[in-house]
């Protein structure tokens, strides 16, 4: 009974030793992966850097899943500027590259037919520092009431929504777009048109800007046909405001003066009061 059972198990170590070597021989007989030399980014690199030669280096990368615009030679890329920020490893293809030539700082983000103009926030406007490069805004103007004497024409009190999903290049001096954080500055730089960077000139001399944060994937625009102080207050609210206003000081005065004057104060009196048989009476001095 006990050779049966020895003889079982050396049979089960036999084929199972068996199938190991089998699978062995046949993981080995598989092609080996093969791997190019690829340009990846040897430290962090912000956007706006220029390349320079210790920024970058060579890493083997599977040839089956190699990136698009992949480059295999760094002292092709030396003197380039990032469009991009890059991570460590990661790597420099031609999609994060801003052209042959370009200088770098802010002048290598702006898009082909844009232009980048600054305007002075303050934590209001700056939307409390949370309006940070790459995000996009609204631009609000508001235009304070005027009037022309020359032709009696008042112009209301309006704020209007002038420009939308406009890009922030930089808050300050910084362009990373890597901070996820709220900093509060006192100028940002937006990327523009020509035309809205006109629009955006005449909109702050004429009026207060303020800045509105939108959503970075929402295309829809927010056309809207202003507020004004009757639409705010509703229709006939600011007339009654202003009539009341006229009228506060007239009726006012007669309140103040008859407040002021002393209550007419009668002269006092003593009483006496007389009792004769069943009859009563009263009598004052």
């Amino acid at each position: 009974m006990k050779g049966r059972r020895a003889l079982l198990m050396l049979f089960l170590a036999a084929v199972l030793g068996l199938a190991a070597v089998l699978l062995a021989a046949r993981w080995l007989r598989q092609p080996a992966t093969s791997t190019v030399r690829i340009a990846v980014a040897a430290a962090d690199v912000g956007l706006g850097q220029r390349l320079a030669p210790d920024m970058l280096a060579l890493a083997e990368w599977p040839a089956g899943s190699m990136p698009a615009g992949a480059q295999r030679e760094p002292a092709a890329l030396a003197g380039r500027v990032l469009k991009a920020s890059v991570q460590r490893g990661e790597p420099v293809t031609e999609t994060k590259l801003a052209p042959a030539g370009t200088l770098g700082g802010l002048s290598a983000l702006i898009a082909e037919g844009k232009r980048a103009i600054t305007v002075r926030v303050n934590d209001v406007v700056g939307v409390a520092g949370f309006a940070l490069p790459g995000n996009f805004v609204d631009i609000l103007v508001y235009a304070p009431a005027q009037h022309n004497g020359s032709n009696g024409v008042n112009e209301t009190a309006v704020s209007k929504i002038v420009l939308e999903r406009i890009l922030v290049l930089a808050v300050a001096q910084e362009v990373a777009r890597d901070d996820t954080k709220p900093r509060v500055v006192n100028a940002v730089t937006l990327e523009v048109t020509p035309a809205q960077a006109e629009q955006l000139d005449l909109a702050r001399s004429v009026g207060t800007l303020s800045l509105a944060l939108r959503n970075q994937v929402d295309p829809q625009p927010g056309a809207t046909p202003g507020a004004t102080r009757q639409s705010v207050l509703g229709t006939g609210m600011a007339p009654a405001l202003a009539a009341t206003s006229a009228a506060a000081p007239t009726t006012a005065a007669p309140r103040l003066a008859r407040a002021a004057l002393p209550p007419s104060a009668e002269p006092a009196r003593y009483c006496i009061g007389v009792i004769d048989g069943n009859r009563s009476s009263k009598e004052c001095l």
